[in-house]
């Protein structure tokens, strides 16, 4: 039996179910307590209309609302800031559902929600959350319109309608002005707090475990946009942290006091220069990414940027937010190649550990040419059976290199790193390790060079006489095609494992799948390019663009055309489809005005019909004339449709009159 519903209980429910909306993507970031109240509040809300209950008192919903605001004080210990106010306005907007009491609370509650739409964006600004907000917005603006509307009421999939043409006619103008009106510095819904939630990358220290852990996350880590060929995938490394001082387990970077200045290096570069725009993604680090080996110190609107003795670029704040600087590089270089490392610092090994490591690098220092030594322990990698994985056993003991070397001989790229600088330092040739990222994987749709964590990679350089520090990347020794292609072509075969989940994340280009997912890739950068990280700086190239364009004869031709094409449309548009009875009605007007009897412009079809009756017309033509009018004025004014043959009735009262 179906069961009717009043227009009231009905508007409030169709309330209920839009601040639902609105309200439901809080519960991902809420205390758990809160979105479970809110959840019940609604819910009693939803019965009491149903059921056609009393809403409850006062006395029951101020002591309520007075304990969710000290739960909100002792979930945040404040009721100020981003998360504590979304909190109570989640609060607020669902106690408002047990005080309405007038029509004006109905506004107050969709009016609080376009509000709430907005705070959203405080915690998540990808694709699917704009479409999510978009689509509360056409359900609150149809309950807005519920509201307003008197009579008869439309159905619902008609009033949602309604709802997405009025947002429709107001996106050209929001566009316009987010494109077009100055902006300010810092991201879209940029909070003072934004960092703090941040996702943290590659890090300033390695051990272990640590990279591999990362090299299993899809997330993007940047994306590079060249401005020429793209160089070859083993030329792309890119350049993180440098780790010199080990304590036996983890490498760290050396003490601040004791870098080398700046200043004191020396860079030759050669061949052709690389320039090319990355945009990094928030890692709340200050580390800046860059190709090997960069010219000059990007500049970063915003922050300050620092350069290291071992040519690391550091931003002076945490990188909270999308940000994009600009680079040159040269892929061929000699770094300090005029003199040797100072204070021995890149020689300093722990005491007492790794016995038998040490006495094989001792070993090597018999070889006087230092480029043997590296080109021995290089064969010994590619030689001595072993093998690279992400899965490496566990080495718990002290002497973890030599467990590495001489037991397990499985590891991921900081195992090789680490033990190759460690047998160099051993063998007299100072060593360091570098850490960043190696690789990545170009989109053809729009052209950007996408690097994720799972491109984390460890490497080492040496310095060796008279070519200064040597990039050396003792991986591609055991595993030439993690560096040559990508990481999950470098791994052994593994049932169900990231080889198998590789393939699948990462499909042929050329097929169905993979073109799909460059698709959404371009799709998911172009928002960050152009929504998310809009700056200042953008707004102004942009400009700087159409006023250039604009300076050209061609461009005011083409903007001329498009602007009557559009006013063409839109008279088109405007034309609608004669009702074949109103057509009728204008040629019978017509046709009476030859005959001396015009229509007035305020006459209407009844009294147009009197003052013909009263006129001397011919019998056949009075009569018939007064009947098309009669039958018209039911039609169009009547309560109900007289029937779908009237048309002919119509026409053949219509060629009676003559």
């Amino acid at each position: 039996m179906k069961v009717l519903l009043s227009r009231d209980k009905q508007d409030t429910l169709l309330l209920i179910a839009s601040s639902l909306l609105v309200l439901a993507p809080h519960a991902a970031h809420l205390p758990v307590w809160v979105s479970l109240l809110c959840g019940a509040t609604l819910a009693s809300r939803a019965a009491i209309t149903l059921l056609g209950r009393r809403m409850p008192s006062n006395v029951l919903l101020v002591p309520i609302a007075a304990a969710a605001m000290f739960g909100v004080l002792q979930s945040y210990h404040t009721l100020l800031g981003r998360d504590a106010g979304v909190a109570m306005l989640v609060l607020l907007v669902a106690f408002k559902m047990l005080e309405m009491h007038a029509r004006r609370d109905l506004f107050v509650v969709v009016f609080l929600c376009y509000f709430l739409v907005l705070t959203n964006f405080f915690y998540s600004q990808t694709i699917p959350t704009a479409l999510l907000m978009l689509a509360s917005l056409v359900a609150l603006l149809a309950t807005q319109l519920s509201f307003q509307l008197t009579g008869a009421v439309p159905p619902l999939r008609t009033r949602l309608w309604m709802g997405a043409k009025l947002l429709g006619l107001a996106l050209p103008l929001a566009g316009a002005a987010f494109v077009l009106f100055p902006r300010i510095e810092g991201p879209l819904w940029g909070m003072p707090d934004a960092s703090h939630g941040a996702q943290s990358g590659l890090s300033d220290t390695m051990a272990p475990g640590q990279m591999s852990n990362l090299a299993q996350s899809e997330d993007v880590a940047f994306r590079v946009k060249f401005d020429g060929p793209v160089p070859a995938q083993p030329q792309l490394y890119w350049r993180g942290p440098v780790l010199g001082s080990y304590d036996g387990r983890t490498w760290t970077r050396v003490r601040p006091s004791r870098h080398t200045r700046p200043q004191a290096l020396s860079l030759s570069v050669g061949g052709t220069p690389v320039g090319y725009q990355v945009t990094l993604e928030p890692s709340n680090t200050r580390w800046l990414f860059a190709l090997e080996m960069p010219r000059a110190i990007p500049e970063l609107p915003g922050h300050g940027v620092t350069l290291s003795g071992e040519l690391e670029f550091r931003s002076l704040d945490p990188i909270g937010e999308r940000v994009r600087y600009d680079l040159v590089s040269f892929v061929h270089y000699s770094l300090q190649t005029d003199a040797s490392p100072v204070d021995g610092q890149w020689l300093m090994l722990p005491y007492g550990l790794n016995p038998r490591t040490r006495a094989a690098g001792q070993a090597l220092a018999s070889q006087p040419d230092p480029a043997r030594r590296v080109a021995d322990v290089l064969r010994l990698f590619a030689d001595g059976g072993f093998v690279y994985t992400l899965q490496p056993p566990l080495l718990p003991g002290r002497d973890s290199i030599d467990d590495f070397l001489y037991g397990t001989r499985a590891g991921f790229c900081e195992h090789y790193a680490g033990a190759f600088v460690f047998l160099m330092r051993a063998a007299g040739v100072p060593a360091r390790v570098v850490t960043g990222y190696q690789g990545g994987e170009m989109n053809p749709i729009d052209g950007y060079l996408t690097v994720r964590q799972s491109d984390a990679h460890a490497w080492a350089e040496v310095w060796l006489p008279r070519r200064g520090w040597v990039r050396i990347d003792p991986t591609a020794a055991v595993a030439p095609e993690r560096v040559q292609r990508s990481l999950a072509r470098a791994l052994p075969p593994a049932p169900f494992g990231l080889e198998g989940l590789g393939r699948l994340l990462q499909p042929d280009p050329d097929s169905l799948l993979g073109r799909i997912r460059y698709m959404f890739g371009a799709v998911n950068n172009g928002w960050n390019q152009w929504v998310l990280n809009y700056t200042p700086q953008r707004q102004r190239h942009l400009v700087q663009r159409l006023q250039e364009g604009l300076s050209h004869w061609q461009s005011l031709a083409l903007i001329a055309m498009l602007c009557a094409m559009l006013f063409l449309v839109r008279k088109f548009s405007q034309r609608r489809k004669a009702d074949p009875v109103d057509a009728l009605y204008s040629l019978l007007c017509q046709r009476l005005g030859q005959l001396g009897m015009p229509r007035a412009p305020d006459e209407g079809p009844t009294a147009y019909a009197q003052r013909l009756a009263a006129a001397d017309l011919a019998p056949e033509t009075g009569a018939a004339a007064t009947e098309f009018l009669r039958r018209y004025s039911a039609y169009r004014y009547g309560p109900q449709s007289p029937g779908t043959g009237l048309v002919p009735i119509l026409r053949d009262l219509l060629s009676r009159v003559r």
